[in-house]
């Protein structure tokens, strides 16, 4: 197996925050490739496939944006709790290309579900099952409105068929990673594992995700998979807990994607229990699994934010509701003049004020605190006392900064994630197409 090298060239240097990449594990039953269908020109792998020969239990949320593209129009229009196959494409997003764009995912769907028949038919037992139609699930990210480039990926479906692979490491998780992501600097992957009696489950994520990232979902495709058996009606419910204070919890720039979507594969290879709920012990562990693996792969995404420098987290506690917390977190965290002060490392808790100000919500002046870092910076409606410009100069120079706001006038807390703003964002849209 050889890796892509033109899926990791890229002139820019990045903070890790999150460390070194993962070790993910082999998935039981899940079939993975990765290959170049020439979408952008220039070699990079832009076209993905994970397969299910003994088909997988799934369970899927998608943006909330009221215009979505022609991939997740087609999965919402599949009503089947099991699926064989998960095609990904980059470069396009399928999204407002029309009749055309709707009609060439049929044109694909039938070449791979013909193309993965004929595969089986090959295996050594002599014995295989007819990969159909609405079997098949689609992702698509990249520029909106842009005809589908329906040739070059049904001419390359041989090509990604004959290379999948069912035994994987660490490397070829990357491969894969590095094959769905656009204007992303690094791929994003993300391992968790339980032990359920005697059993490893296993739980591997894959994500990408750099601009565009707002709730619900933001600009990104995630990908999670494990072997535990769970039905589909339960993967959902935990997908949907794991969600919202991870993916959910994230901005880098205000901007909801018409392609966002998360998905939670099963091939149910491990089992764990039957009649299984969200109240069993076991369920319950793998749901904590879950919402760790989750919150690393969003957190990577923030890290890798389109030209971002500094990794940002906004606190809101004691607040008098949740939405109320949640409101004014990402008041600040989606606030263009908060980010570019973190951006020149300027402690100007006057734009964390106005961001608390401009969310709406009704709030006691007298009462607020707020710290950066472990700095009081306010607190009684006027500066701090010990309020200490040159430290809180030093601090702002930290890779990873956080806001906390303390309302008092609740108990409800909300947390979300952020980047600053810097010349290289404006760099990048300014010439997203090219």
């Amino acid at each position: 197996m050889t890796i892509n090298i033109k899926n990791f060239l890229n002139d820019k240097t990045k903070l890790s925050k999150m460390g070194e990449f993962q070790n993910l594990k082999h998935i039981e039953g899940l079939e993975m490739s990765s290959v170049s269908a020439d979408l952008y020109g220039n070699g990079r792998d832009d076209l993905t496939l994970f397969y299910f020969k003994g088909g997988a239990n799934y369970a899927t949320l998608s943006t909330t944006n009221s215009i979505i593209s022609e991939s997740i129009i087609w999965n919402n229009n599949s009503h089947k709790k099991t699926i064989k196959g998960l095609l990904v494409n980059t470069k396009n997003a399928n999204t407002f290309t029309g009749r055309q764009g709707k009609e060439s995912l049929d044109i694909i769907a039938k070449n791979l579900s013909r193309i993965l028949t004929l595969r089986e038919s090959k295996t050594k037992t002599g014995t295989f099952e007819t990969v159909k139609i609405k079997e098949l699930i689609f992702a698509s990210t990249g520029v909106i409105g842009e005809q589908f480039p329906v040739d070059n990926i049904k001419d390359t479906l041989p090509s990604l068929v004959e290379k999948l692979k069912s035994d994987h490491n660490k490397l070829y998780w990357l491969k894969i990673a590095s094959g769905i992501i656009t204007t992303d600097t690094k791929p994003k992957v993300a391992y968790e594992e339980i032990i359920v009696g005697d059993e490893l489950v296993k739980i591997c994520g894959v994500a990408k995700g750099s601009g565009m990232i707002a709730p619900n979902l933001a600009t990104m495709l995630s990908f999670i998979f494990t072997n535990a058996d769970i039905n589909s009606n339960l993967l959902k419910s935990l997908l949907k807990k794991a969600v919202a204070n991870t993916f959910n919890a994230i901005t880098i720039d205000s901007d909801q994607s018409t392609n966002d979507m998360v998905s939670i594969f099963s091939t149910r290879a491990i089992k764990i229990g039957q009649n299984l709920s969200l109240n069993d012990k076991v369920v319950k562990k793998f749901e904590l699994a879950l919402k760790n693996l989750c919150l690393n792969l969003a957190k990577q995404i923030v890290v890798d934010g389109e030209g971002a420098k500094k990794f940002l987290t906004v606190k809101v506690i004691n607040a008098k509701s949740l939405s109320s917390a949640k409101n004014i977190a990402f008041s600040i965290a989606n606030s263009p003049l908060v980010k570019t002060a973190v951006a020149g490392e300027d402690p100007n808790w006057g734009r964390i004020i106005m961001g608390i100000g401009k969310s709406g919500e009704i709030i006691d002046p007298k009462k607020l605190k707020i710290k950066l870092g472990n700095f009081l910076v306010a607190e009684n409606g006027r500066v701090s006392d010990s309020y200490n410009e040159e430290k809180l100069k030093e601090y702002m120079q930290w890779d990873s900064i956080i806001i906390e706001i303390n309302l008092k006038l609740g108990s409800d807390a909300f947390e979300c994630y952020t980047c600053d703003f810097t010349h290289d964002y404006i760099d990048i849209n300014a010439d997203y197409r090219n």
